[in-house]
């Protein structure tokens, strides 16, 4: 008989709305239990919980703050074995450079960047244990070409770059891969921000003549995860339609 497999333990951190949001439905329907993280969007949490387990799916609703590494550390052992960390939790915001506090530019660097050194040493110990595991950080097409008046958030996600490609190498002959996606311009919370005007310049500067979807971006996420990452790491894939090639 063929030796049955067992679910694996995804952790996605900012799960409660957008690209988390898809992407813990995308790894539900691959047969992944999942482990929602959130900071403060509870009620959306436990409603993306509860929609994933009316259609069969493990789901379990973990609050932190991953900028706050004790936080990061309970939530790692509540989660149990974690097989992916998908690294989603993020902020935005514009802002003349001039003009960012202090306070505005460790908040983004906590969580943007901090956030990932947390999650990453929680879960690497079992995963080195195990010689096994994916890390899979989100970063943004401003962490490759530098957006004006995004300074403290290009700055941020450049550094989460960097630190995929530093740990791919290291944690390499522990069978553990480490990637990153850098979505373009996508239709999430952090844009609908903008005004109806500069969404269409977006659009028009897109060759694909859209903005991204939050599913766009999950399935390049699951791509990593599966068979197809076996063999990737300390890589960057772009899911942005062309709006940098």
């Amino acid at each position: 008989m063929k030796e049955e497999q067992s679910v694996k333990n995804v952790l996605i951190t900012g799960a409660s709305r957008g690209i988390g949001r898809a992407t813990a439905i995308a790894f539900a329907h691959a047969g992944y239990r999942v482990c929602i993280n959130y900071h403060l969007h509870r009620a959306e949490a436990e409603e993306l919980a509860a929609y994933l387990r009316a259609d069969g799916a493990a789901a379990e609703v973990l609050q932190a703050d991953v900028a706050d590494a004790v936080a990061v550390r309970e939530m790692v052992a509540q989660a149990g074995e974690v097989d992916v960390l998908v690294n989603n939790a993020g902020i935005a915001g514009q802002r003349l450079f001039t003009d960012v506090t202090e306070d505005e530019w460790q908040r983004m660097l906590a969580v943007n960047l901090t956030g990932l050194f947390h999650c990453a040493q929680a879960v690497l110990p079992g995963m080195i244990h195990r010689k096994k595991g994916k890390i899979i950080a989100l970063s943004s097409i401003w962490g490759i070409t530098g957006g004006s008046c995004e300074v403290a958030y290009s700055a941020a996600k450049a550094g989460v770059i960097g630190l995929v490609r530093s740990l791919a190498k290291e944690v390499g002959p522990s069978n553990i891969q480490v990637n990153c996606v850098a979505p373009g311009v996508i239709d999430t919370d952090m844009n609908r921000v903008l005004s109806v005007a500069d969404r269409v310049a977006l659009c028009e500067e897109t060759p694909l003549m859209r903005m991204g979807t939050p599913e766009d971006v999950a399935r390049s996420i699951l791509f990593f995860a599966g068979p197809g990452g076996d063999f990737i790491t300390g890589q960057v894939l772009s899911p942005n339609g062309g709006f940098v090639i």
